[in-house]
């Protein structure tokens, strides 16, 4: 894909942010206008994360304009935020490539390029980083500034309340952006902020009151009545207590847009002492009111024709998982008043709008905080609710703690609804669902399900439920392939298999094949099962496995492969290793799953086929083991 840089005449020269302080300040306004065009054209053609980085545009503009890059550490949060950083930091002609297999990272990437610091995905990480960063900065003694950029939402994380604890403790030079896309800054409220802002930062003020700290330092009494007299002044004009009271120095909130403005202040900020904090007020999806009115619709969008009212639609296609456990929630909701469904900030990823606007005093989102959301379904269950916890299984990791020891040490029945387990596709190695099984295999008093399709999913959602122990079912990103729907009330028996196909005995079979499937690689299994003609077993229970059928299928089969879209390394497949084993059974086994490496980003398709977990991959593994 080409774009005409004809149309970009001050973009088209930037090429690094040398480029970008090379110019006038005055013509700042025109280059964020490029490229704010330039984002829009670029992925409306090729698709990718699209409102949060049209809302930080001038912010971009602004932090390269003013610090050193690379010498200076740029940090951002999350990184959806980041198109435009990638566009100014040399990747301008390569963004078409962006999620796509081979392409450009969607977050920023350390292996990618120098200007990013800090390799992202999940949330609320960047103010940690940033302080370390600081610290070695401060021991290094070159004067190198640091700056984290993190949006409001990653700002409901623990996690960021940690890190602004221990900096405004331990007083060390950086600087917070807080990127607000929720506020709303009137004309008149926007200039009086930005002129505190810029009279907050300047030399004058902070002069003065550095001046006046040291002079009153030896009178305590006169000092508290004067640092009082301070927070009380900028108290009435800006929410900076709340910020001052965790020892940050607090500017703002000022108008995100205004990219001179952003200048101005980030400029007399870069060289106060200690932790500051700007607070800037953005529109996510400025510039394009589509996706300012609809930026959650916009938030990562396929291609689409920009000069049309809306995107396009999809081609009618099967519900996807996060749909039938949706479904699933508001069927089993109509008939239990103690169903609590928690979420943390993931309501429309997880399928969850319905729920929450039929049930809404059943329905909980904690924002960005996961391992509470695992700690407040352990305190819901004990006090007799039926918690379900709906959580992608990269973001699970993230309470792993809470998950062994306020759920499953205390045996307390919470369900695990895991989304996007196994291979996710675009968004990389952050975002691959590649450790459930081998990290809840190990905890006791687990029920680990894995289904093979939509029917087996809302089964096992049932079975869960109904236990009166922690259980977990996993599924994953994409779509079902039509399976009638199960009533509310029909559950499976624990530890039981199912066969799929057995061996044709009249074949001419020289090795005998078992292969036990693991969830929703079934579908590519049973095409490589009736190729090969071997034993084929949807599993369907990870913990507790069923040993019977283990047992048997070694007593009559000359070899037995495992399938799973989940880690090798101490996955399902390892678990029929370890009572193959314990029984003191001689059996050639292959595990066929996902390698001892970190998955970078392609189609869920590109994935399973360079990896081998497609039909004509696992035929081409069981076909080379057999010959071992």
């Amino acid at each position: 894909m080409t774009i005409n840089l004809a149309k970009y005449p001050l973009l088209a020269n930037i090429n690094c942010p040398d480029d970008l302080r090379k110019l006038d300040q005055k013509q700042l306004t025109k280059t964020s206008e490029e490229l704010r065009r330039y984002l829009l054209n670029s992925v409306s053609k090729s698709s990718g994360h699209f409102a949060s980085g049209l809302g930080t545009i001038e912010l971009t503009v602004a932090l390269h304009y003013v610090y050193n890059t690379p010498f200076d550490h740029l940090l951002w949060d999350v990184g959806h935020q980041a198109y435009p950083h990638k566009i100014l930091t040399g990747r301008r002609d390569q963004l078409h490539t962006i999620r796509q297999k081979d392409g450009l990272h969607p977050f920023p990437w350390r292996e990618e390029s120098e200007y990013d610091v800090l390799s992202v995905g999940h949330s609320s990480t960047s103010i940690s980083a940033a302080l370390g960063l600081a610290v070695a900065a401060e021991q290094e003694a070159k004067n190198r500034k640091v700056v984290a950029v993190i949006g409001d939402g990653a700002m409901t994380a623990g996690m960021a309340f940690e890190a602004l604890n221990h900096a405004g403790d331990i007083k060390k030079d950086m600087l917070v952006i807080l990127n607000d896309n929720e506020m709303s800054i009137s004309e008149n409220v926007g200039a009086l902020n930005n002129h505190l802002a810029k009279m907050l930062s300047g030399s004058l003020y902070t002069g003065i009151r550095e001046g006046g700290k040291r002079i009153l330092k030896n009178i305590p009494p006169i000092k508290e009545l004067a640092s009082r007299a301070e927070e009380h002044l900028k108290g009435m004009v800006v929410p900076s207590t709340f910020f001052e009271e965790l020892g940050f120095n607090y500017i703002g909130p000022i108008d995100g847009h205004d990219v001179n403005g952003l200048v101005d202040t980030i400029t007399n900020m870069r060289n106060l002492k200690g932790p500051q904090l700007l607070h800037i007020a953005t529109k996510k999806g400025k510039g394009y009111q589509q996706a300012e009115q609809d930026p959650i619709k916009y938030h990562a969008v396929p291609k689409f024709d920009h000069t049309e009212t809306s995107l396009p639609k999809s081609a009618p296609s099967l519900p996807t998982y996060s749909a039938i456990f949706g479904d699933w929630l508001c069927k089993v909701a109509e008939q239990d008043s103690k169903l609590a469904a928690i979420t943390p900030a993931m309501r429309e990823g997880s399928g969850m709008v319905q729920f929450s606007q039929r049930f809404p005093k059943q329905y909980y989102d904690v924002a960005i905080a996961e391992q509470h959301a695992v700690t407040f379904a352990a305190g819901l269950a004990i006090g007799g609710q039926k918690p379900v916890v709906a959580i992608y299984s990269s973001f699970l990791q993230r309470g792993y703690d809470q998950f062994i020891h306020d759920v499953a040490i205390q045996n307390l029945p919470v369900l695990f609804a895991i989304d996007r387990a196994g291979i996710v596709g675009a968004d990389g190695a952050t975002h691959q669902g590649a450790f459930d099984l081998s990290f809840m295999r190990c905890i006791p008093n687990m029920t680990i399900m894995t289904p093979s399709d939509e029917r087996e999913c809302q089964l096992m959602l049932n079975t869960g439920y109904q236990l009166n122990t922690p259980a977990a079912v996993r599924y994953p990103r994409g779509s079902g392939n039509g399976a009638e729907l199960p009533g509310v009330n029909e559950t499976i028996a624990l530890g039981k298999a199912n066969v799929i196909r057995e061996i044709d005995q009249n074949a001419d079979t020289e090795v005998k094949v078992a292969v036990l499937n693991f969830g929703s690689t079934l579908t590519q299994a049973k095409i490589a099962a009736d190729t090969l003609n071997v034993t084929l077993v949807d599993m369907r229970f990870v913990k507790p496995l069923d040993q019977d059928i283990i047992k048997a299928l070694c007593n009559t089969h000359d070899c037995i492969v495992t399938i799973e879209d989940n880690a090798i390394a101490g996955g399902a497949g390892s678990g029929v290793n370890e009572y193959i084993l314990s029984q003191g059974i001689a059996k050639k086994i292959l595990n066929i799953g996902l390698p001892d490496s970190f998955i970078k980003h392609g189609t869920q398709a590109e994935i399973h086929q360079e990896l081998g977990l497609d039909a004509s991959g696992i035929v081409e593994k069981i076909n080379q083991f057999i010959t071992l």
